[in-house]
């Protein structure tokens, strides 16, 4: 082996370990929006309703289950290593809920330290039927092939 082709593989070596390590370094993203204190300190209970707190803040992340009652502003830091379930490093929520007649009636600030994480937006969307494993979504149109062009697709049962 010469001492040039040494050096090349030495090399070649270095940045394929350096990609290899910097594709295991976790990614943190951010998500959502809370207001900043200065807009959430403008709100007046009693004096202030959907419209205008719309105006002030913007639309909510989500709102609850159960009707318009209580709007969310949620906010997250998430950090996503790999494979691995992502972790919440950081999670601020603002929720504000109305009374009966539309205007708000109080403004409460939650952390990740206050309990339950709220996810508005999920990556599964649950759906009826059965799993398929991998050998069967891999498998699973062999044989089922149509070589007339203008035949309708068949459903299987």
């Amino acid at each position: 082996m010469t001492r040039r082709s040494h050096h090349v593989r030495t090399l070649l070596g270095a940045a394929g370990l350096a990609a290899i390590l910097g594709a295991c370094t976790p990614t943190i993203t951010q998500h959502g929006y809370v207001p900043d204190e200065d807009r959430i300190g403008s709100i007046r209970t009693e004096l202030d309703d959907r419209e205008s707190i719309r105006a002030k803040l913007g639309s909510p992340s989500t709102l609850t289950a159960f009707g318009d009652e209580t709007w969310l502003y949620v906010s997250r830091r998430v950090e996503e290593f790999a494979f691995y379930t992502p972790k919440v490093l950081d999670q601020q929520v603002v929720a504000i809920n109305f009374n009966d007649r539309g205007f708000v009636q109080d403004i409460r600030r939650l952390n990740l330290e206050d309990g339950r994480l709220i996810d508005p937006v999920t990556r599964e969307t649950p759906t009826l039927g059965r799993e398929l494993g991998v050998l069967e979504q891999l498998f699973g149109n062999l044989g089922r092939f149509n070589t007339d062009p203008g035949a309708r697709p068949t459903q299987r049962r």
